[in-house]
């Protein structure tokens, strides 16, 4: 039994989360993520999945990467994707584990699992327990560092949590709490917990904080202990087990001083805290937890490490019944799970990526997964867009995110705790080098290698003295020294040797296939002589990862105008004669993108200052509440009127909206043939997506995301390419501004918080003829036919229109010719370009994959040759460039028309 001063805790209560508008609300009775408490318990149904690894890489002393590739039937089809295991060696004594929390090892101070690695020294990481995302950011379940009790568990059945001994045993087992406080008098006072958020009680819907007694330790970093309680708070600190202060009816000021504690009552327990707890007065915790299981008390003080989790999902080596209902955290997501091996000797960590490169997995096929590498009890922790492994490569001081999340990029979220691998090895001598560098390289770029040195004990060390000798396995890669040079695509594998001993890096060369997008960081200019654009060149992976590029790397076509690349930017020396369109064409292996050049204008369309629309908030469900209002903002836009968008989404299930509706259901007009839209938007960091709606002249809903994730805070410029959204029919209305938070993975976002927008503005043609289009064009094909009619008016083309498989196909050129644009045919690539206005389509040869301004796209039907001639999907080229088409059956008619 663990004894802090003078309490004792003890459990028994069942209690669950819910938080609507800053209040604490009694009726729900789910915590997000959590399934519905009075759920039924559910059997698992594990999928077979088969595995086989890939990989294996030492990360220190008893701490080892694993990773592997997965396949599992689904539906009739196959699934692949990828698993992360570390496994650490509990026998081995210069390896550990302890949790990561928040910042400086506070609970209410959310932190990324790289963050928490770094400032702990971590050498691997992952994320950790469920956390109510609406209260203050404290664990749901036990949490034990070095034998200290950091939070109890809380009262929910079948949460399960994991642990391991002070004699490197591991422990899964579902857990109670039980304490009391003693001073002044033999009777003690039952404590309700240690460092938890408020809460409502399960077995009598009463709140968790009323005539009840905490502890709140100096790692609860917040001065609300907690906030929306509902209860008016009685406190004394506890400083070396004497009382030191006392304040009754209210909070004491300030947080937690370091080493004290501070005892929070209410009601009856207020009642005793007045009476017994006086300023001087010797004060007693007494606590443990206590398995649900036995029924055995074990002491805190006796554990190295413990974090709690959810459903337990393998026990005896088999995939087990989930402990508590899952339907709240099903569907096919990224995973994160903890177990051991039936010795007892191995720890396993477990991470499921769901990203480009993999499908992530059900908590059926987790179990699969779990038992296949050897888990021999396991339990889930949080999972979804909280999933994040670090781990620290060979000879490198800090560790790196091992995979790209479920956010895509470098991107990671906030959690309240993780788990993390530490070593406490001596330094050790110099036992091998690892070679340090990028792993993923342009075709062209230009990258410098060196070694980094790890002891005996995998860990970094001093390797200033190895000078070693470089080599490429192909030509993939130039190697001049340990300066590396891309060529081709493919893999390379760098082996640098000194001394009799080697080691190798296999890097990628990406080629066009790997790219999913390229962006040039703007997506319009004027075309004007000395105009410089400043560019942001990145390209989006299919492993979701994106990498920067130096534009001087990518192969530049100018048409309409001659130019240069340097610095980072794109200066317009001259504007060739006649020219009212320039192009700006990027190319990365036969990959393209390009940034228009036109007489454009910057148009101010909203600043809300006298705002040209009212506003009306809408909630759906009925049951998501808000307000969508002009006032002055936050911040660094204090002096500026702004749109802000209040939400509470707490209520209600399925997927819900914010909406921030413009002149009610009419609209504001969206500036005629906007290429793109900007905005000043200040982020609350819920994670939750904002998207605006724009409805066309012909009745065409686009859905325009503002931003994918609301994962910041402060204010951010953004801007938004419109082009990708294909063709907007003018006059367009955007219809509302709203925040979306969507049923899959709703328990890691807010679900409540706000938005201010201010500073919209629009990039367009100054005039209607600045692409120089003409317009009023119909022209009619008819399959079977060389007969072109381009208004009334007869000539013939040099392949007529057919059908294959239900899609009528014909000659592009006449389509470019007629409404205006070029097209040419690559015979090295097999592919066709074809520019008209702001629209850049490359078109490849009997594939469906297809690029529309730098976006990889898949179509319905590919481009096909016919009789030498390369036909193309009729209507997937004309609407893509901003064409109407239309189908007369009967006569086989293509209409389209500009």
């Amino acid at each position: 039994m663990n004894k802090q001063g003078s309490n004792t805790l003890k459990a028994g209560r069942k209690w669950m989360i819910a938080v609507l508008a800053g209040a604490l609300v009694v009726q729900p009775l789910a915590v997000p993520g959590w399934g519905a408490l009075t759920g039924a318990q559910t059997v698992s149904a594990a999928a077979a999945v088969s595995i086989d690894k890939m990989s294996e890489e030492i990360l220190t002393s008893g701490a080892k990467l694993l990773t592997y590739k997965y396949s599992v039937p689904r539906s009739g089809k196959t699934a692949a994707g990828l698993a992360d295991v570390i496994q650490v060696d509990l026998q081995n004594p210069y390896v550990k584990l302890d949790v990561m929390t928040g910042r400086g090892g506070k609970f209410t101070t959310l932190q990324t699992v790289s963050g928490m690695a770094k400032e702990t020294d971590a050498v691997a990481g992952v994320n950790g327990d469920y956390f109510n995302t609406a209260a203050e950011g404290a664990p749901m379940g036990a949490q034990v560092s070095n034998g200290v009790l950091m939070s109890s568990p809380s009262e929910l059945k079948g949460m399960y949590a994991f642990g391991v001994t002070k004699d490197r045993k591991p422990v899964i087992d579902q857990y109670d709490f039980s304490g009391t406080v003693t001073s002044g008098t033999d009777q003690p006072f039952e404590l309700s917990g240690i460092n938890l958020v408020s809460y409502t009680l399960e077995a009598d819907k009463s709140l968790s904080h009323v005539n009840a007694m905490y502890i709140y330790t100096d790692a609860w970093g917040n001065e609300q202990r907690p906030k929306n309680s509902s209860t008016t708070p009685s406190e004394a600190l506890v400083e070396n087990g004497i009382v030191t202060k006392v304040s009754l009816g209210k909070a004491l000021a300030g947080t937690v001083p370091k080493g004290a504690y501070i005892l929070r009552a209410h009601g009856t327990a207020a009642a005793y805290l007045k009476e017994n707890l006086t300023v001087g007065a010797k004060v007693q915790t007494d606590y443990s937890l206590v398995s649900k299981t036995t029924g055995q008390k074990l002491d805190p003080t006796s554990l190295e490490v413990m974090i709690g989790g959810h459903t337990i999902l393998v026990d005896n080596g088999q995939p087990s019944s989930f402990s508590r209902n899952v339907d709240s955290i099903g569907g096919y997501r990224a995973r994160t799970a903890l177990g051991y091996s039936q010795s007892g000797r191995y720890a396993y960590i477990v991470t499921v990526q769901d990203n480009a490169a993999s499908s992530g997995m059900s908590l059926g096929e987790l179990q699969s997964l779990m038992t296949n590498i050897g888990v021999w009890k396991g339990i889930n922790l949080d999972g979804g867009g909280s999933t994040t492994m670090v781990t620290r490569p060979l000879g490198e001081e800090q560790a790196q995110l091992t995979f790209t999340t479920e956010y895509g990029g470098e991107v990671q979220r906030s959690v309240v705790n993780g788990l993390g691998v530490y070593t406490t090895a001596p330094e050790g001598k110099l036992k091998g080098f690892a070679v340090s560098g990028k792993k993923q390289l342009l075709i062209g770029e230009t990258v410098s290698y060196s070694v980094k040195g790890y002891d005996t004990y995998y860990n970094p060390i001093a390797a200033a003295n190895i000078n070693p000798s470089w080599k490429s396995n192909n030509a993939n890669v130039v190697v001049s020294g340990g300066t590396v040079t891309a060529k081709k695509p493919g893999t390379a594998t760098l082996t640098a040797s000194s001394s009799g001993v080697a080691s190798t890096l296999q890097v990628e060369v990406l080629g066009a296939d790997s790219l999913t997008g390229l962006n040039l960081g703007a997506v319009s200019a004027p075309l004007k002589a000395g105009t410089v654009v400043p560019l942001s060149a990145a390209a989006m992976l299919k492993n979701g990862s994106t990498v920067s590029i130096d534009p001087a790397a990518l192969k530049w076509e100018f048409v309409g105008f001659k130019g240069s690349i340097k610095d980072g930017a794109l200066t317009v020396t001259s504007v060739d004669s006649g020219a009212k369109t320039g192009y700006a064409i990027a190319s990365y292996e036969g990959f393209e993108t390009m940034l228009t050049l036109a007489d454009v204008e910057e148009t101010d369309w909203e600043n809300f200052e006298t705002a040209k629309s009212g506003f009306t908030f809408t909630g759906s469900p009925s049951s998501v509440t808000g307000s969508a209002q002009i006032k002055a903002g936050s911040g660094t836009h204090s002096n500026s009127k702004v749109l802000r968008i209040d939400y509470d989404m707490t209520a209600g299930t399925g997927s819900k909206y914010a909406y921030a509706n413009l002149n009610g259901s009419s609209g504001q007009t969206l500036t005629s043939g906007a290429s793109s839209m900007s905005l000043d938007l200040l982020g609350d960091n819920s994670y939750n997506w904002l998207r605006a709606e724009i409805v066309d002249a012909g009745g065409k809903t686009v859905y325009v995301d503002l931003a994918k994730t609301l994962n910041f805070t402060g204010w951010k410029r953004l801007t938004v390419n419109l082009n990708q959204y294909g063709n907007i029919a003018y006059p367009a209305k955007v219809k509302r501004i709203y925040v979306v938070n969507l049923a899959e993975g709703q328990d890691e976002r807010s679900s409540s918080g706000f938005v201010e927008i201010d500073n919209i503005k629009t990039t367009s043609p100054a005039a209607s003829g600045s692409f120089g289009l003409p317009t009023g064009i119909r022209a009619q094909m008819t399959v079977g036919s060389k007969t072109l009619l381009t208004n009334a008016a007869s000539s013939t083309m040099d392949a007529a229109p057919v059908i294959r498989g239900g899609v009528t196909y014909l000659p592009v050129k006449y389509i470019t010719d007629a409404f205006g644009g070029t097209s040419g045919w690559n015979a090295k690539t097999g592919t066709i370009r074809i520019l008209r206005g702001d629209k850049l389509l490359v078109l490849n040869l009997n594939k469906k994959d297809y690029i529309l301004n730098g976006k990889l796209k898949t179509a319905d039907a590919a481009t096909i040759s016919v009789s030498n001639r390369t036909l193309v999907p009729v209507r997937l080229v004309s609407e893509q460039l901003g064409l109407s088409v239309k189908w007369e059956q009967e006569t086989k008619t293509v209409t389209i028309e500009s």
